[in-house]
């Protein structure tokens, strides 16, 4: 689904055609955005929503809820089903993020099993996809379960792009250095995170940037499926593992990576072992130590070298 060439881009306008979905018969009573009832949070791939920021769209609402909407307010989907185990870690981080946005943007959840016509027509080939529309038009998005910092900088991207003033959650200073990664600036982006981590050492975000910018050089131009290809036909050679779990982490496959790594490292000793446990120390970096999939692999990691 994604184009296989890596770039440092987190974002780019996509080609969708939503030209027949625009024409889409609407009911004679266009039913109101399902609203989330005021209880208790519903589980990641529940359906309903949960506040006015979050909506359930349809084939048959998607000219209503989404298109028309959008002219106003940005629109992120959430392409997902009840069957996809990553669509439950996506979910609840677009959920809250919405919450957190007070109305900025709209998150409509997507069932792609219920709604094949949008499925369709976003070109859905695997889940989770989370895409946008702007101003009537799709903006590409990502697939995967990407770690919050990633998330939240797509959403500022998209936000951005319609104009729309992104919600205060960080301090000036990240958020420059964020707008230069996404512009594809990395040494600008560099420099700014290095000065955040200067005076506040202990900032992870800054230090989940700054791990972005090494992961986005490292994967500059590459061919991600052939990189993929050349790992599995050489599960001994360092730097083409470390390449494949690069790949896999921006691919929002950051379990993969990460246990492709800790099984690297049972198998290698000295300063090979030492590099790949470097490098897999960086990877957790970008989603940061509150992420569940991190204490995991730190736990496997731990075992691998004791």
């Amino acid at each position: 689904m994604s184009d296989p060439r890596i770039t440092s881009s987190i974002f780019t306008r996509g080609a969708v055609d939503l030209g027949a979905l625009r024409g889409t018969p609407q009911p004679s009573a266009a039913p109101a955005p399902a609203a989330r009832p005021a209880a208790p949070a519903a589980p990641a791939t529940s359906s309903s929503a949960t506040s006015f920021s979050v909506i359930d769209v349809t084939d048959a609402s998607f000219r209503a809820d989404v298109l028309e909407r959008s002219m106003t307010t940005p629109v992120i989907l959430d392409f997902w089903a009840e069957w996809c185990q990553p669509c439950k870690q996506l979910s609840p981080v677009l959920e809250r993020l919405a919450e957190e946005g007070g109305g900025s943007w709209i998150l409509g959840k997507v069932d792609v099993d219920a709604n094949p016509g949008l499925a369709q027509a976003f070109q859905i080939q695997s889940i989770p996809m989370v895409a946008a529309v702007v101003g009537g038009q799709p903006v590409q998005g990502f697939a995967g379960a990407l770690p919050e910092a990633q998330v939240r900088q797509y959403i500022d991207a998209v936000l951005k792009a319609a104009g729309v003033e992104a919600p205060q959650h960080e301090d000036p200073r990240l958020a420059d250095a964020d707008d230069a990664l996404m512009d594809g600036d990395l040494d600008a982006a560099e420099a700014a995170y290095k000065k955040i981590l200067g005076e506040s050492p202990a900032d992870q975000a800054a230090e989940s940037g700054l791990a972005q910018v090494a992961l986005f050089r490292r994967v500059d131009g590459i061919d991600a499926g052939a990189t993929l290809s050349v790992a599995a036909g050489a599960p001994d050679d360092l730097p083409a593992q470390l390449l494949a779990a690069d790949v896999e982490v921006l691919s929002g496959n950051a379990t993969e990576a990460y246990n492709r790594l800790i099984k690297l490292i049972r198998r290698v000793f000295g300063d090979d072992r030492e590099k790949v446990r470097r490098h897999l120390l960086s990877l957790f970096a970008i989603a940061g130590p509150d992420d569940p999939a991190v204490a995991g692999a730190r736990r496997a990691l731990a075992n691998a070298l004791f």
